[in-house]
């Protein structure tokens, strides 16, 4: 008897990803995750829309929503720090349906999203080697980002920290020569801010434009939520979630606010060269542009390299947010037990498999069948803003709960700012970006194309209601809400003093 729990044991441990990010990998991770082609090209067509002003007006304050959901995942991560992060929380404080839901919702984002990147990759490489098939590079891609996955959870981690470091060092080198640009040091004559004041701008197309530009921002700010799943595998994630949210988004916000700035300042916002959305118009992406206006003559090369970069990054941190989440759904009872294994090394390779396999296929329907492509990609559209209401939601209910069952501020290892406003704000421009994605189409009858845009809505609804319908769940009472904090090794304190109690 002994002998057969000492096994169970034994295979309960073994089943568990490690710890093995470090502080630096968590906050470069949270860092590069939302630096990509959002910034690095599609920050060019916001411009073009709302003009200079109306561009920044909607960065920043949709930089500020993130902000506070950030910090509030970073409370709920830090007193719950696993894989599943927000999914898990959604079960957890909210209704286990919408656990279920969101969880699997993310987890079918995420590998549809790392077909678009492995497709998008070999757009890049077409820059250089145009004859070259462009199916042969994004396998490479795709076994490139699988072989990163399959290493270790540090060979992630290590990886995430050099590519987004290199994304990094571009944009200090983009903010230092479109500076000298603007006063005339470089270039020519200086530019100074005439632009922000040519013809309608700073404001272009009032409010509808600037509320058009939020869905923009949104989407170049997503990849943020990773801090939350990165916590299951952080070595000291009380330390290093906290650090990663308070140092690291500031640094974003500055990123963008000021690439915006100098690209509105050195080009004006009629440019035709701006607008450009996705990687193949690399040519004309803003940065390409602004060091050219510098004089380099190779920038197009290079800031293709970077967009390279930033692309095999997107696609590594999907895979790895996509399988972490089917390892947790396992483990919290929404998935098949298969994927809750773990080989030596803390990788869940059956979750790593199956997202591999989703991805691939996903891939092959863009050649075999666009049609069946497009409409993939357009049902993983709002799956980033869904993620983002469940988190908001998530931590309102956590916080309500905690407060009510007699629990004190000073329990918690990481507080979140501007409590209750934070969750509120994020949930009611959630809900705007959600809702404005498309608004035209509904006026105007095109059902079609609403949903085209929409569809992730009632994939959702479809996942919450059908497993609330099987399951009978009901939304859990505050007082009933565990808000019970989890150990670095993934156990309550209620199971490890249970544990200890038993061996006595």
């Amino acid at each position: 008897m002994e002998q057969s729990m000492t096994n169970a044991t034994t295979s309960e441990a073994s089943d568990q990803v490690k710890r093995g990010l470090k502080t630096r990998h968590v906050s470069m991770i949270a860092l590069g995750g939302c630096i990509g082609t959002g910034l690095f090209v599609a920050s060019g067509s916001a411009i073009s829309t709302a003009g200079p002003g109306g561009a920044l007006v909607a960065y920043v304050a949709m930089g500020l929503m993130v902000y506070f959901l950030m910090t509030s995942l970073g409370e709920m991560a830090t007193n719950m720090p696993i894989s599943g992060s927000f999914a898990a929380y959604s079960a957890k404080y909210v209704d286990p349906a919408l656990g279920f839901a969101m969880g699997w919702n993310y987890w079918f984002n995420w590998a549809i999203t790392v077909a678009v990147d492995i497709s998008t990759a070999a757009l890049v490489m077409k820059f250089w080697l145009p004859g070259v098939p462009g199916w042969i590079w994004s396998a490479v891609a795709l076994l490139l980002v699988f072989t990163i996955n399959a290493f270790s959870v540090q060979a992630f981690g290590e990886t995430e920290f050099w590519m987004s470091l290199i994304k990094v060092v571009t944009i200090f080198i983009f903010l230092a020569v479109g500076l000298m640009t603007i006063v005339g040091i470089m270039g020519g004559h200086a530019t100074g801010l005439e632009n922000f004041t040519y013809k309608k701008a700073p404001f272009v197309g009032g409010f509808p434009a600037i509320l058009s530009v939020f869905v923009v921002a949104g989407f170049s700010f997503q990849g943020t939520e990773l801090v939350g799943i990165t916590a299951g595998e952080s070595e000291d994630p009380s330390h290093s979630v906290p650090k990663a949210i308070n140092s690291v988004f500031w640094r974003i916000i500055l990123f963008y606010i000021l690439a915006i700035f100098v690209i509105a300042a050195v080009l004006p916002y009629t440019s035709h060269d701006l607008l450009g959305s996705s990687a193949s118009d690399i040519a004309i992406s803003p940065f390409t542009l602004v060091f050219r206006r510098a004089g380099l003559a190779a920038a197009a090369s290079v800031m293709n390299a970077v967009i390279l970069t930033a692309v095999i990054s997107a696609a590594n941190s999907g895979m790895y947010a996509s399988t972490r989440m089917l390892f947790s759904l396992s483990k919290e009872g929404y998935a098949p037990k298969l994927f809750e294994k773990t080989g030596k090394n803390g990788i869940p390779y059956p979750a790593l498999f199956a997202t591999t396999i989703i991805a691939a296929l996903t891939f092959i329907s863009s050649i075999a069948g666009p049609q069946i492509y497009m409409w993939l990609v357009a049902a993983s559209g709002l799956t980033g803003f869904i993620a983002w209401f469940g988190i908001a939601l998530s931590h309102l209910r956590f916080r309500r709960a905690f407060t009510l069952q007699g629990h004190k501020l000073s329990e918690l290892k990481y507080h979140a700012k501007w409590f209750p406003l934070g969750p509120i704000l994020a949930l009611v421009l959630c809900i705007a970006v959600i809702v404005g994605q498309d608004p035209q189409s509904f006026f105007t009858g095109n059902w079609e194309q609403v949903l085209v845009t929409y569809m992730s809505v009632p994939l959702v609804l479809v996942l919450y209601i059908g497993y609330k319908i099987k399951k009978h769940t009901k939304l859990i009472p505050l007082k009933d809400v565990d808000v019970s904090p989890v150990h670095r090794d993934g156990t309550l304190k209620e199971d490890a003093a249970a544990r200890e109690a038993s061996n006595d």
